[in-house]
């Protein structure tokens, strides 16, 4: 690319530019690299504005071409330097040029040193002369790099360009704006060069302070002093290294200090923000010189409240703060504080700043806030008294803000790592804080806990025992409080509360990890908030700061004097009490930020003092939990193996205490903590499992006995969770004390036995008011939960008794209600349950198995034989089922009995409903106990066979099929066996079915299922499928349609319930059935139908969802409508599903054709009057249906349908339709309802795209697509013809350019739409009566009704619709057609064939007006149809129609003035001999109308009435009034005036009385409406005036014309316009 652009730099040297020929001539020599740099130069130029408009992609080259000169001015720098000086002296240079320029040239001076003195002093002068020049916007660019070449000269000519910008540095003269920023540059640049001109420099820039009054100067000087300040602080640190005279450090001070006192005494004042920011910004490298000065430093305290001043204005607090810490902060290394006058306004403005809240503009208030801390910490070392009675004052203010901010202050002086901060300060600071503890509002309980914690932390540790630790226990407590009693209503008064529980907790543990010596008082109190507390959420930070406590105490770091005698054991509650609270809590060891492993650790940590005996094993075990917890989540863990986990844990402990009664102590205590517990709740189910675990392990059977008893007694057996934890409880704990539980439960049995009669058991525990039959369920299961967790040798002795026999005693003793019936239920199962667990039951008969057979059979027997009502009936078969495997075994009879029994009791239920979940779950468990019943009872001695023979089932109606459809598919199993035991089911029901209703079937059909049968053995999936269906072909016929709709119904449910084969089978066997059964299921499409369309959503696989599809298809074949309003009546948006359904329709295209005509039937009978159903498939088409869906499917059907293909037999009939349905939307009241099911399905809006404007308009478009025509496409879009089509404003005007289009491009349609049209003008719906005659309203402008023999039936209907008074819309249309006959009749004399009808309609309106927009139209109707016809073809018409039309002249509206004036301009045309004498009459009286509405206020009215005037002129029979004369170039105005004075001068010769007449009828207007006919009536009437003889004059009534042109001349709508010759004066 280099060399490309090199060649181009030569090659171009033909198209050098005029700019040239300044630039002078150069040696032969020099010349080519002259040309060589200006081409690369133009490249550059080129390629810059390249990249502006295309992005930086083209900036390679404007790069390489900057390069190769740089690389030029290695050879011959001179030539080069020199070259590109000249062009800075180009005085038509671009700004863009110049700033490439100096570009390059900065390189060239960096890569080259030092360079020839003239060319440095040329390159000087130029670029100082450019850098000075008033920048522009667009110039202040090429000054900023002439300054930056002036300092890259500085680097090796620093003397030149220092002199250059001191030349132009002078006392008392304002320099400008860039020699300081270049000044300033040239000090950061070069330091020590510098410093000899930096005295001057300051002493001269200060003396232009008070010139400088604009911003920009003054933002420039405070940037160059910050610059300068900085350079001398740098130049200070490096003395060293300076070769020029030295300058201390106190005279650049008193050089800095006067231009630091008019930087804050006069510009920190300017309304600029900008300069404000400059100057404070510069203030601190000022500060920087001043402050170490001892004498400055004192002055420069005294400008603090200019400082602190500003706060109040609108400058960034941030700034102002930084320089007040830095005098501060100084003031505190110095030991010179500010003057104490200064500090309560010190104090007071800096404490708004931290109280109170910054403004929204504010950016940096954070930061802000860090540096008033900053502030105040320095004040506190300087003040420390002052300050806090300043805070002290403060806090008595009461205002939360300010006692927040002042304790944050507090606690930051606290925090501060400083040496200096005295013991006072603090000392003070902690009375401040105890003067607030009383404050109970939060954010100051949080402030005074912050700072309790941070002097902790600090070190003033002593400082906090007592009162802070008081505070602080005091405030866990009461946070707690309010945190476990909030309100609902309170949300950000209970999360106030958490954030002061959040800052408790966090300044307890600080406490607990930092607070030498702690007293015992606290550790007390934290214990105790462990045992008493309900607010969880606390434990984990509790019960850290306990073990770091703990392990302090135990580690001997903080045992006090007191302590120092005893053993390494702390101050606890009873051990038992807190290790049962620490267990339950553990049971959810997740909570509460995982307080299980913070409760662990405290264990692990108080084992000795908790039980010694238990520390060596807690040491070993407790780690393995933590890690348990450690490796898991609470989204991971399982609460099942955690419990098991402590109980292990729990039982292991308890072995170590074996022999005391450590473990009876435990269970009190696990007892007492039931109370303390919800129910239901993790926690208290696993307290009563550790309750049970560790009765069983007590030694002293009395008081355990005592315990039971009591936890009896206090349960409220009307909580099912209490009362089942308590059941588990008992059942544990007979796994070590079986006959003490027995006893215990016998005790109880006894004692409540004398009032059983009544059951007044409340007597014992008022507070749960026990019910007899609730108590008995519990006795019951819980007898049985003994027998499951009982030992297996003891259990063989009890179960018959006690166990069974109080089993049956406490049922048959009550009501026996359902509650109890399930309590017996599950009792027995539990029972017989742990009875077949032994593995050695030897000879065992189970005695009670008879009596307990009895009961439950009575039982079911007792059920509703009709419908499920509980689980009992499931129950009691899942009982029957596991005693029959129990000695002795039920005889076969006795089998025999119970399976009848038990199928009797579920076939007879009815089928659930698809709504009912809950009895759908009955029945499939009451199903699956049939099931396992049946199992138990056969497998001994049947087989399926002996089933059907033993058992004969009454099947119900829909059962058959329902049992069919479930059996089906698995003929397609994967597996052989089961296909094959599928199929022998199939026979049986068959075989039952046909018993039941003696059905022919024959031998044949069982050979075929024979043959079946031995395909379905075959491992090709495609024979088995064969198969299948050869099996669903033979079984159809046995099925009546009831059943045909189960079997589909129920194969529908099966989809997706096993894997793909069974839903192939499912989908094979639907087509099977529908393809021999559709024509007979007219009755029943709709179920079948919902069934599928209910399904469908979820089928996956393709090829099954085609095979759905296709059936639905094969349905509505046979029954179309009926298919066809189901899918219609399915809610929008439509989904997916559906869309399929449909695209499966438009690719059969027949039947899409079908479809289309229905669907547009349905359109058009909501256009259409109500019709009686005369069969069933006209009661589905004429039932309501959405027609936005409709129109939806419609759209759907033509987008898919082949674009080819133009639908010839009923595209105009769908466009038609269409568009009256676009119609009917647009007036909503004649409009077919929606369907409100639609809101039942969908409660969400439809998008803004799916309403029936833009569907219907999306649907037309995709048809006129079809027409294949581009003029047609291109019309429609140029016109935009949707878009007023959509509009209901604009909707006829589209419907108008639609029909025209449709006219003009539309080719072999044009009869069939006229006949629609036609029909839709006779409509009864006024919507399509009002868009059909739109559309006639074109046509009738062309031949086409003339062509199809339908002209007069349109007049009739036109006729009809000009008539009606029923829309106005629909009058004006029929009227604008009547007078379009004129323009599309084909003969002379088809207007004059119907000339009475038209001219009778259309002189209606003018005759009885009603309306200006029918007024106007047959005004206008009358015009065209008078361009068609003669005088004599009018008739008496002609009359009328001149009369009628003259009362319109002065109307108010302007457009019934206009279409007046053009109709009488017509007549003018058409009058001939015989009516002329009359119209010269009417001529006459309209002539003072016609004259002062050529000056109209509606300029298309007035130039219409003068276009008639003049029409109307020959008949006053004076040719020199024909010609107007006058310049051609005169106004319209003048003209006029010309013409009445000429007009007025022939009457005052020939007619006077005529013009007396006029003159009257003149003055009439002087009180018109509009103003400028009351002007030009004025205007007309002194022009008659002037011409009027004297004869005349006097017998005008003058006193009544002067008030009249009095009130004209006052009226203000006439005011300032032109005057009347006539005026008062000429009255005088």
């Amino acid at each position: 690319m280099t060399e490309a652009i090199t060649e181009a730099a030569v090659d171009s040297s033909e198209e050098v530019s005029e700019e040239r020929d300044d630039l002078g001539t150069f040696e032969s020599d020099d010349s080519g690299t002259f040309q060589q740099v200006m081409n690369l130069l133009d490249i550059i130029d080129s390629e810059s504005a390249k990249t502006d408009t295309t992005g930086a992609g083209l900036d390679m080259r404007k790069t390489l071409a900057s390069v190769i000169i740089t690389e030029k001015a290695n050879t011959e720098p001179s030539v080069v330097i020199n070259t590109l000086i000249r062009c800075l002296q180009v005085s038509e240079i671009s700004t863009r040029r110049k700033v490439n320029i100096y570009n390059i040239l900065q390189e060239i001076i960096q890569q080259e040193g030092e360079l020839e003195e003239q060319c440095v002093q040329r390159l000087v002068a130029i670029a100082s002369k450019e850098m000075r020049e008033i920048p522009e916007m667009e110039d202040y660019m090429k000054a900023e790099v002439a300054s930056d070449t002036l300092v890259a000269l500085s680097r090796n000519h620093f003397s030149l360009v220092m002199y250059e910008l001191q030349h132009h540095l002078k006392p008392l003269n304002l320099t400008d704006e860039f020699v300081i920023i270049t000044l300033a540059k040239l000090a950061n640049g070069n330091v020590f060069e510098f410093m000899p001109y930096m005295g001057i420099t300051l002493a001269t820039i200060f003396t232009m302070l008070r010139l400088a009054n604009e911003a920009k100067i003054r933002q420039a000087i405070c940037g160059a002093m910050e610059t300068f300040c900085e350079t001398v602080q740098f130049y200070l640190k490096h003395l060293e290294k300076s070769v020029y005279p030295v300058m201390t450090e106190e005279q650049f001070a008193l050089k800095v200090f006067p231009m630091y006192r008019y930087f804050v005494m006069v510009w920190l004042r300017h309304h600029n923000p900008q300069v404000k920011l400059g100057v404070i910004r510069s203030l601190k490298p000022m500060l920087g010189l001043l402050l170490p000065n001892d004498d400055l430093r004192e002055q420069v305290y005294d400008y603090i409240p200019l400082l602190l001043a500003e706060y109040q204005g609108g400058l960034e607090a941030l700034f102002i703060t930084q320089v007040l810490r830095q005098i501060l902060e100084v003031s505190v290394i110095t030991n010179t504080p500010v003057p104490q006058m200064q500090l309560h306004t010190i104090f007071t403005e800096l404490h708004v700043q931290v109280c109170n809240k910054a403004p929204a503009q504010h950016q940096y208030s954070s930061q802000n806030l860090m540096e008033m801390v900053h502030c105040f910490v320095a004040l506190a070392r300087s003040y420390p008294k002052e300050l806090m009675k300043f805070f002290f004052s403060q806090m008595e203010t009461n205002k939360e803000a300010v006692r927040v901010g002042t304790l944050n202050l507090i606690r930051a002086i606290v925090s501060a790592d400083e040496p200096r901060m005295s013991i006072r300060a603090i000392y003070l600071a902690i009375r401040v804080v105890k003067n607030t503890i009383s404050d109970t509002r939060s954010k100051v309980r949080m402030a005074i806990l912050r700072i309790i914690g941070q002097l902790a932390l600090s070190g003033y540790q002593e400082r906090i025992k007592g009162w802070g630790l008081k505070y602080v226990s005091v405030q866990l407590t009461l946070s707690t409080y309010k945190l476990t009693n909030r309100q609902d209503n309170f949300y950000q008064r209970d999360l106030e509360e958490r954030m002061v529980h959040k800052v408790t907790m966090d300044t307890v543990k600080i406490i607990t990890s930092s607070v030498s010596g702690m007293t015992n008082e606290f550790w007390v109190r934290l214990l105790c908030y462990i045992m008493e507390t309900d607010y969880m959420e606390a434990l984990t930070p509790i019960c850290i700061s306990l073990t770091n406590l703990a392990e302090h105490q135990l580690h001997g770091q903080d045992v006090d004097v007191s302590m120092a005698g005893k053993s390494r054991q702390v101050d606890l509650p009873a051990p038992q009490k807190l290790l049962a609270r620490l267990l339950v809590l553990m049971s959810s060891p997740y909570k509460g930020e995982g307080r299980g492993i913070a409760m662990l650790n405290l264990l692990r940590t108080l084992s000795q003092s908790i039980a010694p005996s238990m520390a060596n094993m807690w040491e070993l075990e407790i780690p393995l939990l933590v890690r348990y917890l450690e490796e898991h989540t609470e989204f991971t863990w399982d609460q099942k193996a955690w419990e098991d986990k402590l109980i292990q844990f729990l039982r292991n402990s308890l072995k170590k205490t074996r022999g005391s009664t450590w473990s009876l102590r435990l269970s009190k205590e696990l007892n007492n903590q039931i109370a303390s517990f919800d129910s239901p709740s993790l926690e208290k189910g696993f307290l009563y499992r550790a309750l049970g675990f560790t009765l069983a392990t007590g030694l002293e059977a009395s008081k355990v006995e005592v315990l039971l008893l009591e936890l009896l007694y206090k349960t409220d057996y009307s909580n099912d969770f209490d009362s089942e934890g308590v059941i588990l409880c008992f059942g544990l704990c007979a796994r070590g004390q079986v006959k003490t539980v027995l006893n215990v439960l016998h005790d109880f049995e006894e004692r409540i036995q004398e009032s059983e009669q009544s059951w007044q058991i409340s007597a014992w525990r008022k507070d749960h008011p026990w019910r007899r039959e609730t108590v008995k369920s519990a006795l019951m299961v819980m007898y049985s939960c003994v027998a499951s967790y009982c030992h297996p040798q003891l259990l063989l002795n009890l179960v018959d008794s006690p166990i069974t026999a109080k089993i049956i005693h406490h049922y048959v003793s009550s009501c026996q209600d359902i509650c109890l019936k399930m309590a017996f239920m599950k009792s027995v199962v539990q029972v017989t349950k742990a009875i077949n667990n032994i593995k050695d039951l030897e000879d065992f008969h189970f005695a009670q198995k008879t009596t307990l057979t009895s009961i439950i059979v009575a039982v079911i027997e007792a059920e509703p034989t009709d419908n499920l009502v509980s689980p009992v009936r499931a129950l009691a078969m899942e009982a029957l089922s596991h005693l029959s495997k129990l000695k002795p075994f039920y005889s076969t009879e006795e089998n025999s009995e119970l399976m009848d029994i038990s199928i009797h009791s579920i076939i007879s239920l009815q089928l659930p409903g698809e709504d009912n979940e809950s009895i759908k779950t009955l029945y499939a468990n009451a199903l699956s106990s049939l099931e396992q019943l049946m199992e138990s009872l056969l497998q001994r001695q049947l087989d399926p066979r002996g089933l059907q023979e033993m058992v004969q089932i009454p099947l119900k109606l829909g059962q058959f099929g329902t049992m069919v459809g479930l059996i089906a598919p698995c003929t397609c199993d994967a597996h052989q066996r089961t296909r094959m035991a599928s199929m022998n089911v199939l026979s049986s029901l068959l075989d039952l079915h046909a018993s039941q209703t003696c059905s022919l079937w024959g031998p044949s059909k069982e050979k075929e299922l024979e043959k079946c049968k031995g395909d379905l053995q075959s491992t090709d999936m495609e024979k088995i499928f064969r198969a299948s269906s050869r099996i669903a072909k033979v079984v159809c016929t046995e099925f009546n349609c009831d059943e045909v709709v189960s079997l589909i119904q129920k194969l529908c449910e099966n989809i997706g319930a096993m894997d793909l084969q069974h839903d192939k089978a499912s989908v094979t066997w639907i087509g099977s059935f529908l393809q021999m059964r559709a024509k007979e299921l007219e009755d029943k499409v709709a179920e079948i139908l919902s069934a599928i369309l209910v399904h469908l959503p979820v089928v996956d696989h393709p090829e099954v969802r085609h095979l759905f599809i296709e059936g639905i298809l094969l349905l509505a074949h046979h029954h179309q409508e009926t298919i066809l309003t189901s899918l219609l009546r399915q809610p929008l948006p439509m989904e997916s599903h559906l869309a399929e359904v449909w695209l499966a329709v438009s690719e059969n295209v027949p039947f899409a054709r079908t479809m289309l005509h229905s669907l547009m039937g349905r359109l058009q009978s909501q256009l259409s009057p109500r019709v009686s159903a005369t069969s069933k498939a006209d009661i589905w088409r004429l039932a309501a249906v959405d027609p936005l869906m409709t129109l939806c499917t419609i759209h759907l059907l033509i987008q898919k349908l082949d674009e080819n293909d133009k639908l010839p037999d009923f595209l105009p009939d769908l466009i038609y339709t269409l568009l009256l349905q676009l119609g009917s939307s647009h007036r909503p009241e004649t409009a077919p309802p929606v369907l409100k099911m639609w809101k039942l399905v969908h409660t969400a809006p439809l998008s803004e795209e799916m309403n029936l404007q833009r569907v219907t308009i999306k649907s037309m478009q995709l048809l006129f697509k079809r027409v294949k025509s581009q003029h047609l496409a291109h019309a429609l879009d140029e016109q935009a013809v949707w878009d007023l089509l959509q509009d209901s404003g604009t909707f006829l005007e589209g419907v108008s350019l639609l029909a025209r289009l449709c006219v003009q491009h539309v080719e072999g349609h044009r009869q069939r739409l006229a006949e629609l049209v036609l029909r839709g003008m006779d409509s009864e719906v006024l919507s399509c009566r009002i868009s059909s005659t739109a559309v006639c309203v074109e046509f009738m402008s062309d031949p086409v009704l003339y062509h199809e023999k339908l002209l007069k039936p349109a007049v009739l209907l036109l006729e009809k619709g000009a008539d009606q008074e029923e829309d106005e819309a629909l009058r004006v249309l029929s009227l604008r057609a009547l007078g379009n006959m004129a323009l599309g009749a084909p003969k002379e004399g088809t207007v004059k064939q119907y000339r009475k009808v038209l001219l009778e309609k259309c002189l209606g309106p003018l005759r009885e007006p009603v309306s200006t927009s029918v007024t106007a139209e047959g005004m206008e109707a009358l015009t065209k149809i008078l361009a068609e016809l003669r005088e004599g073809d009018v008739g008496s018409s002609f009359d009328a129609m001149s009369e009628q039309c003259r009362i319109f002249f002065d109307n108010e509206s302007e457009l019934l003035r206009l279409k007046a004036f053009i109709l009488f301009g017509k007549l003018a045309r058409v009058v001939g001999m015989s009516k002329k004498h009359f119209f010269k009459g009417e001529v006459k009286k309209a002539w003072i109308p016609l004259m002062l509405h050529s000056q109209d206020p509606c300029s298309s009215a007035a130039q219409a009435c003068m276009a008639t005037m003049f029409q109307c002129v020959h008949f006053w029979g004076w040719k020199s009034l024909e010609h107007p004369s006058g310049p051609s170039d005169t106004t319209t105005d003048d003209k006029m005036t010309v013409f009445q004075t000429t007009m007025c001068s022939i009457l005052t010769q020939k007619k006077p009385a005529v013009l007396y007449s006029f003159l009257l009828e003149t003055m009439a207007y002087v009180k018109n409406n509009l103003s400028r006919i009351r002007i030009a009536a004025c205007n007309l009437a002194g022009i008659i005036m002037k011409q009027m003889s004297t004869h005349y004059l006097k017998k005008l009534d003058f006193p009544a014309l002067r008030n009249s042109l009095q009130e004209l001349q006052l009226d203000p709508g006439s005011r300032g316009q032109a005057g009347s010759p006539g005026d008062t004066r000429s009255l005088g």
